[in-house]
């Protein structure tokens, strides 16, 4: 059935008395409920194109939604008019005009996994949390499991379409590609670590390596791994005094850190170590690497041994090797479930390029353990990183690279009347965690800062961040300048904005 060409040319209508309007206005962060004007559920570029012009044309503040999961109330802001929805624009495809592959900005990390290695047998090193959208996760840089071995999704990012509003109020769509010779390679930069949301609306994105060659798409991206080796552990608190816990943690990014140079014999291994608090449950590692790579079965049990060096409880550990498709589904966090109903929750993160002092491990520690706090879920957790990554220089794209190590550290609940508790408990572990560098993780000789993908406001609040250091310093360092130019270039009425958004 034909829809009606009002619909066709600027995506289906959503208002407050269509009966699904109060479902579109809670996203996966609860603690945010949009209440827009309306919602555009734009299914084509075309229809996005239109959904700007009518939203700048009438002098409605628009916002874009992709997989929905941000950490802010970047998308569902109070003085947010119109939110245009992409979920539906989800195609995942191969362009031979481009010789690349297309990814709508609705498309979900998982879909993207599952369609380029079912149809091709590639993949791209992007995120574990399938849900996802690749409009903000790619856009903010994207990063995964596989990154120490093939980099960035953002290395492997060919080009960009971008629908931009001019300083005449004029809306157009753009494609922008990392080609050289591009008049406008600076809207392809800014969007490999840029962030979502800040110089219009993102519609695709075309990928293919930059050394591939052909036009095979098989040959186009890198291929996964025939299978994965896991490795689960998992440390119960009541068997870890705090002096077990500071050498678990320190053995474990010692390694890490010593393991993360691309040419490392152990680049391939992969681990998380998530800390979670004592009333939530226990110290839980994953860790994976190759099934064919050589001495797969060892090195994992080094790995282990390394881990656990001066710890005395040994942890309960299960192995298991699955295929590469099997072994995704089993490692990431999924799509949906009932728990993610009525979510409320609060990320901060940290880069580092040196470990944690004892005394910051003891700091975790303390607020770990705390008898006067209680979770659903609350965490710490030390992710690999480094390998391929930082082979690219940091002025390359708009992400800062030399980190090795990821910090990341999350809390969720449903009561409402639980926030101000749940806040100040993550609030307060990071602000002594960096007591020394004014309470964020200022770039010096331990951190290199923070990650746009786990967006925090409390960088840019005086009573959380007491360094001096501006939060866009601690998003892109030395690359924010350069940002702005694009900014100022391509969005200089600031259409697009939030509460971290780049100044033109």
């Amino acid at each position: 059935m034909k829809r009606d060409d009002s619909e066709d040319e600027k995506g289906n209508l959503v208002t407050p008395a269509d009966i699904r309007y109060e479902n579109l206005c809670h996203a996966y962060n609860y603690r945010f409920v949009a209440k827009p004007d309306y919602f555009r559920l734009a299914h084509s570029p075309q229809q996005v194109e239109e959904a700007v012009r009518e939203a700048v044309a009438a002098g409605k503040r628009i916002t874009v939604r992709s997989g929905g999961h941000c950490g802010e109330d970047f998308v569902a802001a109070p003085d947010v008019q119109v939110i245009l929805d992409l979920s539906a624009m989800s195609r995942v495809d191969f362009d031979p005009e481009r010789n690349a592959f297309v990814i709508e900005a609705g498309a979900s990390v998982g879909e993207m996994t599952r369609t380029l290695f079912q149809r091709w047998g590639v993949t791209l090193p992007v995120g574990f949390c399938m849900g996802v959208g690749a409009g903000g996760h790619i856009s903010g840089g994207g990063y995964g499991p596989l990154s120490r071995l093939l980099g960035l999704s953002v290395d492997h990012l060919y080009a960009v379409e971008v629908v931009v509003v001019d300083q005449d109020r004029n809306v157009s769509t753009v494609v922008a590609t990392r080609e050289e010779s591009d008049p406008d390679r600076d809207l392809w930069w800014a969007h490999t670590g840029g962030g979502g949301g800040n110089f219009g609306v993102i519609t695709r994105y075309w990928m293919r390596s930059p050394e591939a060659s052909g036009t095979d798409p098989a040959g186009l991206l890198p291929r996964p791994p025939s299978a994965l080796r896991i490795a689960e552990a998992s440390w119960p608190w009541q068997q870890l005094s705090e002096a077990d816990f500071i050498r678990l943690l320190g053995n474990f990014m010692d390694w890490q850190l010593a393991n993360s140079t691309v040419d490392s014999p152990n680049v391939d291994l992969y681990a998380t170590l998530n800390c979670l608090h004592r009333s939530a449950g226990n110290i839980v590692l994953q860790a994976q690497l190759p099934a064919e790579s050589p001495d797969a079965a060892a090195r994992m049990a080094a790995f282990l041994d390394a881990l656990n060096t001066g710890v005395p409880p040994a942890p309960s550990i299960r192995f298991l090797t699955l295929p590469w498709m099997a072994a995704s589904r089993y490692l990431a966090v999924p799509d949906t479930g009932p728990a993610a109903i009525g979510l409320r929750c609060k990320v901060k993160s940290a880069d580092l390029r040196a470990p944690y002092g004892a005394d910051q491990l003891a700091t975790l520690y303390r607020h770990l353990t705390r008898d006067d706090y209680r979770a659903g879920y609350a965490s710490v957790e030390f992710i690999a990183y480094g390998g391929k990554v930082n082979t690219v220089p940091s002025a390359a794209t708009a992400i800062p690279r030399d980190a090795l190590l990821k910090m990341f550290s999350m809390v969720t609940w449903q009561d409402p009347v639980e926030d101000d508790r749940q806040l100040r408990w993550i609030r307060e572990l990071y602000r002594e965690l960096h007591s020394s560098t004014g309470g964020v993780p200022v770039p010096n000789e331990v951190t290199t800062g923070a990650y746009i993908n786990y967006a925090d406001v409390d960088l840019a609040d005086p009573e959380w961040n007491t360094s001096g250091v501006p939060w866009h310093a601690l998003y892109y360092g030395e690359n924010y300048p350069r940002l702005q130019q694009v900014k100022a270039r391509w969005d200089p009425l600031d259409i697009f904005h939030h509460a971290l958004s780049i100044a033109g």
